[in-house]
């Protein structure tokens, strides 16, 4: 079989599919190197199928944006807090709208979660 290495459709991304399961099939012990490099390869080939083909769009408020990040970096609202270097109940009523964040935890959002600056202003 040829080795698909650019997934353009979802036939395929089938076909590269059950040919990764034919080879993980053999079992670990039983796999060469140069199947185990082309495991990879297709696997990359895949993932990039999927990426392209399945977005997931962005948050469209603050608060979303801050649970996405927090789902995504497995913290706890608790854990959230000690990193933005706030109380948990500051957190919280930010969180739920009751308290208006301000400049020193918008600060903290860009750098320790990483969210983009244009994002946060246009969410504020």
């Amino acid at each position: 079989m040829e080795t698909i290495t650019n997934v353009k459709n979802e036939h395929d991304y089938k076909a590269v599919m059950n040919h990764i399961d034919s080879l993980m099939a053999k079992g670990s012990e039983n796999v060469s190197k140069e199947e185990l490099a082309e495991i990879r390869e297709l696997a990359l080939a895949a993932q990039q199928y999927e990426q392209n083909k399945y977005t997931i769009a962005l948050p469209q408020t603050l608060t979303g944006m801050i649970e996405m990040r927090m789902y995504e970096l497995h913290l706890k609202q608790k854990d959230l807090a000690k990193k933005l270097n706030i109380s948990d109940t500051k957190l919280s009523m930010i969180m739920t709208g009751k308290q208006k964040p301000d400049v020193n935890f918008l600060k903290a959002v860009h750098t320790q979660l990483d969210v983009d600056a244009g994002f946060i202003l246009q969410h504020v």
